[in-house]
C-alpha cells in the first residue's frame, strides 16, 4: 500500500512505516501531522484510486521525526570580460517525517 502526497509543491511516494525527508513543516518533533493533498492511493489489494487533482477524504498521517540541514548548493554568477564573479550558497532546512497510517 502506498500513497502520492503533495507537500511543499513537490510529489512525494509515502508507505505506511517508512521515513520520508520533505520541505520544512511548521511543527516540532513528536507532532502529528496530516496531509490532506493526497493524489493517489494503492490499497493493500491492487486496487488504485487516483483524484482530479486530489482524492476526496483521503489523509496520510505521520509524526515528525527531526528537522536536518540539506545538501549545500552553490550558485555562482560571473559576467564575462567584466571580472565579476559572485559566489553564495544555501542550506535548504527539511524535516523528516515517519508515515503512520493512509487513510481513504
Amino acid at each position: 500500500m502506498f500513497a502520492i502526497v503533495e507537500s511543499g509543491g513537490r510529489q512525494e511516494k509515502v508507505e505506511p512505516g517508512t521515513v520520508v525527508l520533505v520541505d520544512r513543516v511548521a511543527a516540532e518533533a513528536g507532532a502529528t501531522i496530516t496531509w490532506d493533498k493526497v493524489l493517489l492511493v494503492e490499497g493493500a489489494d491492487g486496487h488504485i484510486v487516483s483524484g482530479q487533482p486530489y482524492i476526496k477524504g483521503a489523509t496520510v498521517t505521520g509524526v515528525v521525526v527531526a528537522e536536518k540541514l540539506g545538501p549545500k548548493i552553490r550558485v555562482f554568477k560571473t559576467k564575462r570580460r567584466k571580472q565579476y564573479r559572485r559566489t553564495t550558497g544555501h542550506r535548504t532546512i527539511q524535516t523528516r517525517v515517519k508515515v503512520d497510517s493512509i487513510n481513504l
